[in-house]
């Protein structure tokens, strides 16, 4: 592209994803690897640069959700192994043996699937086998595990190289739920150990987990929203020193002075109650601005906080600069991240939008140009 691109961008900031990989490590055991959670993009700050970076720092492992994620990390030159969540769908096969991906594995179907592809094939079929231990979304259950170590017993046609369950609550430190978990996730580990099953990889820790619960048997932990500076709740503040990664900026457009009693926006759902001076930022929520952010976000100009007063719309929305000094057109102005000593988080937006800072950063959409330094 040969010509400027409008103003509102998101900046990656590297160094800040090497910290927190750091970070990451620090919790690690003596012996346990890293698995990057790099899916939707690596939650929206760009899949293959962050990946890059990671596979640079040898970050043992790569996680992402479809196959399609897969085959882009493979076009650009990722050479670690790659987990694929979301599995094998059927047609998929022997793609996921071109491109050297491993399918997880949640059903007995599937399974029986993938040995039958293998063995007609001549080959073996790398997967992890996913065990739901009280998540309920997908997995074998406990009382499957003896059909499915039958459906093992001397398969030629997969590979059973990891072992994996997700924790429904790791979030909260006291959970008896997760406790429970690790209890059912044992057990289910000694009974394939007992069945001449020994999985490599075997992890059960996401990044919530990983801060909070001891869980040695595991080889590797799932890292994601703290590589890219989210914090997994407000409780886990105090264990991990993380730095943002993501940025997400504009600039002012055009600025004007209103009359007291002008009507802002669609609706006029925002009424000006002084003359105020009023500057319309291009951006919106086509871009990732949520429109439950009207008349309730704030930004940053000059190192000051300014409201977004009226409704947020497709490409634009309108902040009053009344009470920030010299605000002038082309002035930067943060959506989130930090101006001078002022920061607004994703978990500042996560709790005025009643979701979660993963959310957050998936929704800066794709329109929204990556600047990586």
């Amino acid at each position: 592209m040969d010509f400027p691109q409008r103003p509102t961008r998101v900046d990656i900031d590297l160094s800040a994803l090497r910290h927190n990989l750091q970070q990451v490590r620090n919790f690690c055991s003596v012996g346990q690897g890293v698995m990057a959670v790099v899916k939707a993009d690596a939650y929206g700050h760009g899949a293959v640069a962050i990946s890059r970076v990671l596979e640079e720092e040898a970050v043992e492992q790569f996680a992402v959700a479809s196959l399609e994620e897969g085959i882009e990390l493979r076009d650009a030159g990722i050479k670690r192994p790659i987990l694929v969540f979301g599995g094998c769908y059927p047609g998929q096969e022997a793609e996921f043996l071109h491109q050297s991906l491993v399918a997880a594995v949640f059903s007995l179907s599937d399974l029986q699937r993938l040995k039958q592809f293998g063995e007609e094939n001549g080959t073996s079929i790398p997967i992890h086998l996913k065990c739901d231990t009280g998540m309920s979304r997908v997995g074998f259950l406990p009382d499957e595990i003896p059909c499915l170590i039958d459906l093992l017993k001397g398969a030629a046609g997969v590979e059973v190289v990891g072992l994996m369950s997700h924790l429904a609550c790791a979030d909260d430190t006291g959970s008896t739920v997760t406790r429970q978990q690790i209890k059912i996730f044992r057990k289910i580990l000694q009974q394939l150990n007992a069945a001449g099953i020994h999985p490599p990889s075997i992890h059960l820790s996401n990044s919530a987990g990983l801060a909070a619960w001891d869980v040695p048997e595991c080889t590797l932990v799932r890292s994601g929203i703290v590589l890219y500076g989210g914090y997994p709740s407000s409780e886990f503040e105090s264990r991990l020193v993380l730095q943002p990664v993501m940025t997400f900026s504009t600039r002012i457009a055009q600025l004007r002075t209103l009359k007291a009693g002008q009507g802002i926006s669609y609706g006029h759902t925002y009424t000006t109650q002084r003359p105020t001076r009023l500057a319309t930022l291009p951006v919106g929520y086509a871009d990732g601005y949520n429109r439950l952010l009207s008349n309730a976000g704030e930004v940053l100009i000059r190192g000051a906080r300014a409201p977004v007063v009226g409704r947020v719309c497709m490409d634009w929305i309108l902040v009053d600069v009344t009470d920030i000094d010299n605000a002038e057109v082309g002035d930067r102005v943060v959506l989130f991240g930090t101006d001078g000593e002022q920061s607004i988080s994703a978990e500042e937006w996560g709790e005025k939008l009643d979701t979660i800072n993963y959310e957050v950063f998936c929704r800066v959409g794709p329109r929204v140009p990556r600047y990586f330094v």
